[in-house]
């Protein structure tokens, strides 16, 4: 078993950072939603009022989405969970894309009650 001064510690290449971190971003813009909607109460009667998403509030439900479902699969070690979400996103699958189309379709869906937007 090697000595803790004979460990010599692994260098990552900036280019592999970079490349990590531009699939991080793709995968984070791919799950970002556009649409959600909000209850609003009028006349008596609860209506699912579809709005558009501030980018900052897009942003934080894309990676919350992301860590929420990455911590539901089923690999070893959250990094490799982490990293297979995160590839998911990028191809336009997993538990992720699949809440934020979830929300698109149904703010398309209620879109008939936009004029109750406030």
């Amino acid at each position: 078993m090697p000595r803790r001064a004979e460990i010599q510690p692994r260098q990552i290449e900036p280019d592999a950072v970079h490349g990590s971190v531009l699939v991080a971003q793709q995968a984070v813009k791919s799950v970002t939603p556009v649409l959600e909607v909000r209850s609003r109460r009028v006349g008596g009667a609860n209506y699912q009022v579809p709005i558009e998403v501030p980018q900052r509030r897009a942003r934080t439900l894309a990676l919350r989405w992301i860590v929420q479902n990455a911590r539901e699969r089923r690999e070893k070690g959250m990094s490799a969970k982490l990293a297979g979400e995160l590839m998911d996103a990028l191809n336009q699958q997993g538990g992720a894309y699949k809440k934020k189309d979830d929300i698109y379709r149904m703010a398309q869906a209620n879109k008939a009650f936009a004029h109750y937007r406030w």
